[in-house]
């Protein structure tokens, strides 16, 4: 069995893993904390959990934390570096769901996240936790940075394209849509019910949101020209789920045959990724509650535009559940253990 704690892990990320560990046959709890509710059971925030309802939340440790296997990070920003730092020593892996170690340039963290990064010699240890691109690097790694929902939804389906080098024109516009629960557990008074419900708005539009340098960062290591993108997130009225409609430009046509090729090429051993027909494109419903990322493409324009849909599921491919697939690959075990692969039917 697996020793697990989770720091933080009252919030909507916490939950979700509380919810699938609960599923997996190597997963023993053993540790949760919280700001707020110390003292607590976790069926008392949760009623819906039944495997850990009896677990008593502990107060943030102000020392060492327990020898356990593993502990999933799901502080604020800013908060994962002195865990990480505390840990270090020990043989305990780490798995991040903040982004305190997604970027390989702390200058682009401190730009995007307006953060001073306090762990330096750390962050150049971390691996970026996107199974399906950095599987080798990750099997190897005692700290994973688990990537963000939106960036997920937007790198598995253009990853690929640029390791293939098509010719691609700046910049590319990746147009999302998320359910609330992406805004976390305390959203503020743009995630209350009366201003969601039978409403639909974009947020930090253009090259403002804090996933864009995350975005970039990543496609640049596959580019050999810099990339820059057009990102707009929008809100929708649902509790889950992200879209992502992505808008590429080429110097030269390219089919939708060839992308598809390329795409098939990249997932076709991949469990939690799912390749759609030409012209066929996913939906959130069939996505929710399950790891997977459906994909579905087609070519406009004369080959020159390609258009791709990405689905997943904020809180489980987002963000969770591929925190329990990094989990499964640092400890060697089947990758699809204790994850769900079939979505909702409506």
């Amino acid at each position: 069995m697996i020793s697990i704690g989770i720091i933080g892990g009252t919030g909507y990320t916490g939950s979700e893993l509380l919810r699938l560990l609960a599923n997996h046959p190597e997963a023993d709890v053993q540790l949760i904390t919280s700001q707020q509710n110390p003292g607590q059971k976790i069926g008392d925030l949760y009623p819906g959990l039944n495997r850990y309802r009896h677990l008593e939340l502990k107060a943030p440790p102000e020392g060492q934390l327990p020898k356990l296997d593993v502990f999933f990070s799901c502080l604020p920003p800013g908060k994962a570096m002195s865990l990480a730092k505390g840990l270090k020593s020990t043989s305990s892996k780490i798995i991040d769901l903040s982004a305190d170690f997604r970027f390989k340039s702390l200058e682009a963290f401190q730009q995007w996240y307006e953060t001073p990064h306090t762990a330096p010699e750390l962050n150049l240890e971390a691996v970026f936790g996107l199974p399906e691109i950095f599987r080798e690097e990750i099997k190897d790694a005692w700290l994973v940075a688990n990537p963000g929902c939106y960036p997920t939804s937007i790198l598995l389906p253009l990853i690929p394209l640029f390791k293939a080098k098509l010719p691609i024109a700046a910049p590319i516009i990746c147009d999302s849509k998320s359910g609330v629960s992406g805004a976390g557990r305390n959203p503020g008074l743009k995630g209350q019910f009366v201003e969601v419900n039978e409403n639909f708005s974009a947020y930090k539009v253009g090259h403002v949101h804090r996933h864009v340098g995350e975005i970039e960062e990543k496609l640049n290591l596959f580019s050999s020209q810099t990339v820059h993108i057009t990102f707009t997130p929008h809100l929708l009225p649902l509790n889950r789920g992200i879209l992502s409609t992505i808008y590429v430009n080429f110097t030269k046509p390219v089919s939708a045959a060839e992308i598809h090729q390329i795409l098939s090429a990249q997932y076709a051993d991949e469990p939690f990724v799912r390749l759609l027909k030409i012209g066929e494109f996913p939906q959130l419903a069939p996505v929710r509650n399950s790891n997977r990322c459906d994909i579905g493409l087609n070519c406009f324009h004369d080959n020159q535009q390609l258009i791709i849909v990405s689905c997943i599921d904020n809180l489980v491919k987002g963000a969770s559940g591929q925190a329990i697939q990094n989990m499964n690959i640092l400890f060697n075990l089947p990758e699809t253990l204790g994850l769900p692969l079939e979505g909702g039917i409506s």
